[in-house]
């Protein structure tokens, strides 16, 4: 099975580690967060993983080199210009291969009990372009979906925003936050292509396009338990457990 992990950002919130390392080697328990997503995602049967690269680009692909992992790892390169999760996913369309199979996609700054190889099969089922893995965790930014888990919208509960513009949200609508893990089909990387182009450009920007002919669902894991470790509190929370 075909992965990628998002490991190309600045890690801004971070520093000053960041200031001179990149934020994919962050330590969490003494292990770079980089190789905790790459043997997870290897114990679950994924066997071709491409990591984008950006910021101390260099420093990542050194690691990579000095690391055998039993599976294929490649480097999709953003060196210079970081391209953003939907760019950068788009941009390693050749290596992914998705019209192989469906792709799944791994924020490197996320830990979890997430079980990948259900969201893989869920995502098979249904027939979806894509599968987002979500959860009733707390979170200021949620995703609306109607009641067969389809994609309609997002909100920020801070703000009262919604999106897309002139979105209504109905009793019946389902707000889930996002895990930061999904699986993206052929479909999707060719509306990606068709509708944003190669350049920089957020997947949830993309996602709530109405421009797009894809059908986007999600799949709930009702005992998710996640930490972003892209904070230096839950940073800090995680090399406690």
């Amino acid at each position: 099975m075909n992965a990628m992990v998002l490991a190309a950002g600045l890690g801004t919130r971070l520093k000053p580690w960041t200031l001179t390392h990149p934020k994919a080697l962050v330590p969490v328990g003494g292990v770079p967060m980089l190789q905790r997503v790459i043997e997870n995602l290897r114990e679950q049967g994924f066997d071709r993983i491409v990591v984008n690269v950006h910021h101390f680009a260099g420093q990542v692909v050194q690691f990579l080199n000095e690391h055998d992992f039993g599976i294929e790892v490649m480097v999709s390169d953003e060196t210079g210009c970081l391209l953003d999760t939907g760019g950068g996913l788009l941009n390693a369309r050749g290596l992914l291969k998705p019209e192989t199979g469906p792709v799944l996609i791994h924020n490197t700054d996320i830990i979890s009990n997430a079980d990948l190889r259900r969201l893989m099969e869920r995502h098979i089922e249904t027939g979806a372009d894509s599968t987002l893995l979500v959860s009733s965790r707390n979170s200021s930014r949620r995703l609306m979906f109607d009641p067969a888990m389809r994609l309609e919208g997002w909100h920020n509960v801070q703000t009262g925003e919604f999106r897309p513009a002139g979105f209504v949200a109905v009793p019946e609508s389902r707000e889930l936050a996002f895990s930061g893990i999904h699986v993206a089909g052929e479909k999707l990387f060719a509306e990606m292509e068709r509708i944003m182009g190669h350049g920089k450009f957020s997947i949830i920007d993309f996602l709530l396009s109405p421009l797009h002919e894809c059908d986007i669902m999600g799949f709930e894991q009702r005992d998710l338990s996640l930490i972003d470790i892209g904070k230096p509190e839950t940073l800090s929370m995680a090399n406690k457990l």
